[in-house]
């Protein structure tokens, strides 16, 4: 399925056992998945149009009062265009309101450099008391999100929109603090958030062949980061490699270096190296900004060279 209908299939479930939970979006439900849902939850469905930080204010308020408001926009109309509502009427108030991003970074595709954003992670994540998590697959999502419907505190998640290649098994144990291990190894630690996780494995077993053991981390929950696993496996292997569909400043990879700052390990960074997006399918873009398989398996060898 399609990452936005199982989404909007969870949220269908929350707002029928709960009446509080309620969605606000920016005259985007039908790109985030929920316009049907218009129909089932009319009291619970408000679209705030072309304006998400009034969009912001509102599930602020709406907070205050015991309701559990889910806000939704292309991740940097979610993102660096709400920041100030999301510091203080969100963070700051202790609001109880989740922000769902959609598209993050290359995946906006053909919207453009204005819609892709490649910050978004390091724009929130400055932010005090916030959650920061990204699903890697429809079976994760699934199992996530009741968990973030439950957590009391502002949660943002970064929401891939279409299929993503299943990971999980149907049986996973989602712990939405703690880092999940999708392969052990001795040799290097690939740590990995989103899109790129398939690619991560696959890239184990290429590596695999020319002897190398690497060890796979799918950090879903970025902020706050699981240090306890992040340190464990780096000084297991030696060697961290870290992978994102984002800048390399302020993501990922800067989370994992400051975890790792008192170990002497190497950390290299497979992502967005301080551009911003431009128009193009995912092919396109992989190659313009060095994110095909084969940079990702020099960015390992460059990461194991330097033990």
């Amino acid at each position: 399925m399609e990452m936005r209908a199982v989404y909007a299939q969870c949220l269908a479930e929350m707002m029928e056992q709960d009446k509080h939970v309620c969605v606000l979006d920016a005259d985007l439900s039908k790109a985030s998945g929920t316009r049907n849902l218009y129909e089932r939850f009319p009291r619970q469905m408000f679209d705030c149009g072309v304006a998400e930080q009034n969009m912001a204010s509102i599930a602020a308020g709406l907070s205050s009062y015991g309701f559990k408001p889910w806000i939704e926009s292309f991740t940097p109309f979610a993102t660096r265009r709400i920041c100030d509502q999301i510091a203080i009427s969100i963070s700051y108030a202790k609001s109880n309101v989740k922000i769902v991003g959609t598209d993050p970074g290359i995946s906006a595709e053909l919207n453009g450099g204005t819609h892709m954003s490649l910050e978004d992670i390091g724009v929130v994540r400055s932010i005090p008391g916030i959650v920061i998590f990204e699903p890697v697959d429809e079976v994760q999502l699934r199992a996530a999100m009741p968990v973030l419907g439950a957590y009391q505190g502002p949660v943002y998640m970064r929401l891939f929109r279409k299929v993503q290649p299943v990971v999980f098994p149907e049986d996973y144990q989602f712990d939405l603090f703690k880092a999940d291990t999708l392969r052990e190894g001795k040799d290097l630690s690939i740590f990995v958030s989103g899109m790129f996780t398939k690619d991560c494995l696959d890239l184990a077993e290429t590596m695999k062949a020319e002897g190398v053991d690497a060890e796979v981390i799918n950090v879903h929950t970025i902020k706050p980061i699981d240090r306890e696993t992040v340190i464990a496996s780096a000084r297991k292997t030696g060697a961290v490699l870290t992978v994102e569909n984002h800048n390399v400043i302020g993501g990922l990879h800067s989370a994992v270096v400051e975890a790792l700052a008192r170990e002497k390990v190497p950390v290299v960074a497979f992502g967005v190296q301080d551009r911003f997006g431009e128009v193009g399918k995912t092919p396109y873009l992989r190659k313009a900004m060095g994110l095909t398989q084969e940079d990702l398996l020099a960015k390992a060898r460059e990461a194991l060279s330097l033990k």
